[in-house]
């Protein structure tokens, strides 16, 4: 019996074409890789750009295809390593430029949006006005942040960077819909992940942990002496740092949560110092929506995974910080993670010990940790292999066939994600989403990955048009079949995908069967 996946793409095409097709739903095999004794790199295993591109970025494209052929496989690993910035066209910048959450800065965002919300809970009962004008204007924030993140994803240069930043995002994961979130979740990417993207694990977890995002979303600013809560404790060591089996105890969470007492937020449009005594106004702290209340902490000394943390204030936080980075288990269980988004659903255990001690000799830096993985051969064994989650499969589909086209309207593609069930900050529980093939290849999903293409194949995405813009102009999609990148590609279909699109009858139903195919399905 064939796997679901391989089912029920049952559209406009011919009987004939989809079974052949549907043969093929695996990847092809691919030829078994030497590597050299010493200096391995791409460029020595001979690795085929288009696989490379795919897993080092959200897919191969015409654009990509020039990057890596100006300086070379390894010197655009390189690069990318080294990113720390969303390079995109000017006219995608301007639209980012646009946006509310680029223009007002988060702090008087949130502390406006706030007070819109108290105003509206005053009216409740008598006037709903205010309180639906204020769920439209959160739901409209939340849609310019995955907007911002999927503009990137489609056209930026520095790919590893936007990987990079949706991984950590999926590791840390926030449920935007919770509380007043939606104001916040844009910032959280923007000055909590995306600039630690490719930076160090140690500081990347330190900007988490302050960010009020996290604090909101797992409620550690109920946490106070006397009136604990564990939530963000547990998640911190099961799902941020050390992993289930990292070897931590139920002691260990309750006495991190001790330890994060008094860390919070404070929302209030216009936020008062409160009057303490000095000893304690000393420990105060609040930067931006942040807040450490000394009142609020437990000032017991702590004892986490057999060392004693000294009760001191805030400085208790940035101590276990860095204790859990530089724990073995996190750099086993960030390593383990790292290699299977980037290779393989189960990773073998070498390359997991390979990886950790780089995350260990290196303190953390994550570009440090990376290439190990990328320069063995595991990684490059796996190229190809890997089955796209939605996000995957749609933006990898952007970037091939409106390669040089800029999209004025990111909803139809915002929507596809809701659809296949991976919408932008829509996971509701902290573990993010799956990475596991299974969680994504259902019959039902794919055939909704065949609706998306068919849509993506005759150019009526409507993302060529502003939203509300009643055109029936058709924006033209590409001959697929003319593109060099895929013409690069043609010879190493199977040969089912090949005889599929030779019987094709049009450019439609070439570029569908191309967006179609397994090949288009894996990574």
């Amino acid at each position: 019996m064939l796997p679901v996946h391989r089912l029920r793409f049952q559209h406009c095409l011919s009987v004939s074409l989809f079974c052949l097709l549907a043969a093929c739903s695996t990847p092809p095999k691919q030829e078994t890789v030497i590597l050299p004794p010493a200096g391995k790199v791409f460029a020595q295993f001979n690795v085929r750009t288009d696989l490379l591109l795919n897993r080092l970025s959200f897919g191969a494209n015409y654009s990509s295809y020039q990057q890596v052929l100006a300086v070379g496989p390894d010197r655009y690993l390189d690069q990318q390593l080294r990113a720390r910035h969303s390079i995109v066209p000017g006219p995608i910048q301007a639209q980012i430029d646009s946006l509310t959450i680029s223009k007002i800065p988060a702090e008087a965002l949130a502390r406006q949006m706030e007070a819109q919300r108290v105003e509206s809970e005053r009216q409740k009962g008598t006037d709903d006005t205010l309180r639906k004008a204020y769920q439209q204007e959160m739901n409209r924030l939340a849609r310019e942040a995955a907007s911002r993140s999927l503009l990137r994803a489609v056209y930026s240069t520095n790919q590893l960077q936007e990987q990079m930043t949706w991984f950590w995002m999926n590791h840390f994961s926030i449920f935007s819909g919770k509380h007043n979130i939606r104001a916040m979740i844009g910032d959280f990417e923007e000055s909590a992940i995306r600039p630690n993207a490719l930076g160090n694990f140690r500081e990347l977890l330190r900007a988490t942990v302050y960010h009020p995002a996290m604090l909101r979303y797992l409620d550690n600013e109920y946490n106070a002496v006397n009136k604990i809560n564990e939530n963000y404790a547990r998640e911190l060591l099961e799902l941020h740092t050390l992993g289930v089996n990292g070897g931590y105890t139920q002691k260990d969470v309750q006495e991190l949560a001790r330890v994060l007492t008094g860390v919070g937020v404070n929302m209030q449009a216009h936020p008062e110092v409160p009057k303490l005594r000095p000893e304690a106004a000393k420990l105060f702290v609040r930067k931006g929506l942040f807040e450490f209340h000394p009142q609020r902490h437990d000032f017991g000394d702590k004892l986490i995974l057999g060392h004693t943390i000294r009760g001191r204030g805030l400085a208790e936080t940035d101590e276990v910080i860095d204790m859990l980075s530089r724990h073995p288990a996190t750099a086993r269980f960030v390593s383990t993670k790292l290699a299977q988004f980037f290779v393989s659903a189960q990773p073998s255990d070498a390359l997991i010990s390979t990886m950790s001690s780089a995350f260990l000799r290196s303190d953390g830096d994550i570009p440090y940790t990376l290439r190990t993985m990328f320069d063995s051969e595991e990684f490059i064994r796996s190229l190809g292999k890997q089955f796209k989650d939605p996000l995957h499969y749609v933006v990898s589909s952007l970037r091939l066939t409106y390669d040089g086209s800029n999209i004025v309207n990111t909803a139809p593609a915002l929507n596809w994600l809701n659809m296949l069930g991976q919408p932008y900050f829509g996971r509701q529980t902290p573990d993010g989403y799956s990475l596991a093939e299974n969680a994504w290849s259902s019959a039902g999903q794919m055939s909704t990955r065949f609706d998306l293409a068919r849509i993506l194949a005759n150019g009526n995405a409507n993302l060529f048009r502003a939203e509300g813009q009643n055109s029936a102009e058709k924006f033209q999609a590409p001959t697929l079949s003319n593109a060099s990148c895929i013409k690069n590609m043609l010879p190493y279909l199977s040969n089912e995908t090949r005889q599929a699109l030779a019987q094709a009858k049009n450019t439609t139903e070439w570029n569908l069967l191309f967006l179609a195919s397994p090949e288009m399905m894996h990574r």
